[in-house]
């Protein structure tokens, strides 16, 4: 199949990758844009991989405040440069992660802020749903495990998937955009006031 231009800008509108990579990305998938988008995520991700190590001491403090005043959130976004941090798609990541705070309510921004008593908690209440169960320990742990997954999805910001893209997690989206930028991107912490919380 052709390897026409207007597919390539479609799939650079949709991942933000460079033309040659997208060029080459539809080549390898045989001009099937869906697949074309799988294999630019997995190089941005392994990219993302290399560079996760480096300090992100620039960025920007983002906001949102939805439904009238009732809900406000805050959050920093980091990044290398302060190059980075002025370019419009840096700000608007930063803006659509603000919004997702605000509509998903995480608690905590990745797996190791949660405290160990929190963990504790609830593998017991796992292990208590399959006391008499007859089944082995072992096979009763890889439940367990199991089921924490989707509990840290539920509470760990870069482990929930996008309100605006469901098959996306908010830290694939930060890897596409240490791919797309060549820095790397990190969400050092947010925070989320929902009106009349403190009283309740």
């Amino acid at each position: 199949m052709a390897i026409t231009a207007e597919l390539v800008k479609q799939l650079r509108d949709k991942t933000g990758a460079g033309m040659m990579d997208c060029k080459a990305a539809l080549t390898e998938s045989g001009g099937d844009l869906e697949k074309a988008v799988e294999i630019l995520r997995k190089k941005g991700m392994a990219t993302a991989a290399k560079r996760a190590g480096r300090a992100t001491r620039d960025g920007m403090i983002g906001h949102y405040i939805h439904m009238g005043g009732k809900v406000g959130v805050l959050v920093e976004v980091n990044c290398e440069t302060d190059f980075v941090a002025r370019t419009d798609d840096f700000q608007a990541l930063v803006k659509e992660i603000a919004m997702h705070v605000a509509a998903a309510d995480p608690r905590f921004v990745s797996r190791d802020q949660v405290p160990p008593s929190e963990l504790e908690k609830e593998k017991e209440i796992y292990r208590a749903q399959f006391a008499g169960s007859g089944k082995p320990a072992q096979v009763i742990d890889k439940i367990v495990e199991g089921k924490l997954g989707s509990f840290y999805a539920q509470i760990c910001l870069l482990e929930q998937p996008s309100v605006r893209d469901p098959n996306v997690t908010i830290e694939q989206m930060l890897q596409a955009a240490t791919a797309k930028t060549g820095e790397n991107i990190t969400i050092s912490r947010f925070v989320r006031f929902k009106l009349g919380e403190h009283a309740e």
